[in-house]
Formats: structure tokens, sequence, C-alpha cells
């Protein structure tokens, strides 16, 4: 069965967190700029923020640090961040739209064209637990066997986002359970990967899935020249290395990702889902 866009009906939804499902991107950025005042240094750029985004933690700092250029050394850095992320990331909140779109699709699980989810987040564990401990009732949409985070000992390291493997290791947690009971599996091109990073709708794309792409306004801002660039998975953020393991990137236009300003106001028609 195709969706109104001709494309393939969805049946599975993989959810970045971090500024898609709740406000921790700004947490970041808040932690970040506070450790850059306390040497003089600027505010972080959007530019940089960027290339931060959807990344897993040690690769993220190489490129921070490289920028940066602060006079402590990233081990003493971390050991600052990690106190004020004790401090704000319990703070963390829902963005709009989340709790409906999550628990229509929970709702789906009851009805004859169920839609399957699943979170894949760069987040480690500690991070992860420090910013949903007190959201954990809007997390059981996941159950515990569905959520793959960035420090998850099955993604080989250095295959972070913007890479596919988190993605396609998300699916493989549906289809687990999916072949367990004799069901039909779900195919790459039958999940709707939701992204607010740009790093994450490559790595979405490279995984041969449709992509829904939520940017923080001042993402959009550094971007919205390069929309069409960003939906297909071209800006770049991975470099080819003639490995056929790094997944496949879309063509401009294609029609395999679309922008939204919100979670809020979800078109489910488009992609299939009957709620």
């Amino acid at each position: 069965m195709a969706s109104s866009t001709g494309l393939p009906r969805i049946r599975a939804c993989l959810f970045d967190m971090d500024g898609l499902l709740i406000d921790s991107e700004d947490k970041y950025t808040q932690i970040t700029n506070e450790v850059l005042q306390m040497y003089g240094k600027p505010m972080l750029p959007w530019s940089i923020k960027a290339q931060l985004q959807g990344r897993p933690q040690p690769e993220a700092s190489k490129i921070f640090h490289e920028w940066a250029q602060l006079p402590i050394s990233p081990e003493e850095t971390a050991v600052k961040q990690d106190a004020l992320r004790e401090k704000y990331f319990p703070q963390s909140q829902t963005l709009p739209g989340v709790p409906e779109l999550l628990a229509n699709l929970v709702a789906t699980r009851s009805t004859d064209h169920p839609v399957h989810i699943a979170l894949a987040s760069s987040s480690n564990g500690k991070n992860f637990k420090l910013k949903t401990d007190h959201l954990k009732e809007l997390f059981t949409a996941f159950p515990q066997v569905n959520r793959v985070l960035g420090d998850d000992p099955r993604i080989e390291k250095g295959r972070g986002k913007p890479l596919p493997d988190i993605y396609l290791l998300a699916l493989k947690t549906i289809n687990d359970e999916l072949r367990s009971k004799g069901e039909t599996e779900i195919k790459p091109e039958e999940c709707l990967v939701f992204e607010d990073a740009v790093p994450g709708v490559e790595a979405g794309r490279r995984a041969g899935m449709q992509v829904v792409w939520v940017p923080h306004p001042g993402l959009w801002d550094t971007y919205k020249d390069q929309e069409e660039e960003v939906l297909a998975g071209r800006t770049g953020a991975h470099k080819e290395d003639g490995k056929t393991e790094s997944g496949a990137v879309g063509s401009l236009g294609d029609g395999w990702g679309q922008r939204l300003t919100s979670l809020e106001d979800f078109p489910y028609s488009r992609y299939g889902i009957q709620i």
C-alpha cells in the first residue's frame, strides 16, 4: 500500500530525541555558552552548533574544541559540562505536538495498520536518564527493547550519525519482535525518521528511510537556502570513504524528505498512517 505521495505507507516511526521530542538542545547551548563565558569566548554560533547536533559525544567534542580553542583540555571541559548537565538536563520539557503524536501512534497498535515506534538517540545512557527521568510517562511510548542510545555496544565505534547504523539498529529491534511473532518485517522504505539535526537527516536517508526534518529556528536560518540538500542528505556531513555500508544519500526533490516547523497537527494521511 502506498501513501498519498506514492511512496510506501509508513509502518514504523523512528525518533531522535534532543531538540525533537524535548528541548534539551537548548540546554546544550546554555551549558556550552556558560563554559565559553568562563574564558571570555564568544557565544556558540549556529554554524558550529549545527555540526554538533545529532553526533556522538566524542565527535561533537572534537569539532567544538577545534573551534573554541579553550585554554583547558577537552577532559577538563567535560568535567565542567557534566556539572552543568546535572543542573539543566532535568529541566528539559516536551516540545509542542509531541505528546499527541506519540499517543496517536501508540493507539494504532490496536488497529489493522499498526505503526511501530522506536527511539534512536545519540545521547548516552547517563544523559538520557538526566533528561527523561521526570518525563517517564512520555517515554513509556518507547518500549525498553526499542530504545537505541549513542553508547549502545551494538553500534560500532565511529559509526554514529550521520552514518545510518543507529536507525538500522532501531528498525532491527522492531523486526526482531515481528519475526518472533511470525509477522511481516518492515522494510527501510516503510520507516519514517523524525529528526531536527542535519547529520540525523543524512543518517535517515543513508538508511534508505523517509525523513521528517523539524529544525530549530536557529538551525533553519543557517540552512534555509539548502533545504533540498538537507532533505536529500547531501550536505556533506559524512565524507564518502568508498564503503558500501555508509548507505546512499537521496536525490534533490525526490519527495522522501519533508520539513515541518513543529510536530503539531502532524500530516498522518501523507504517510498512509490511519489515526
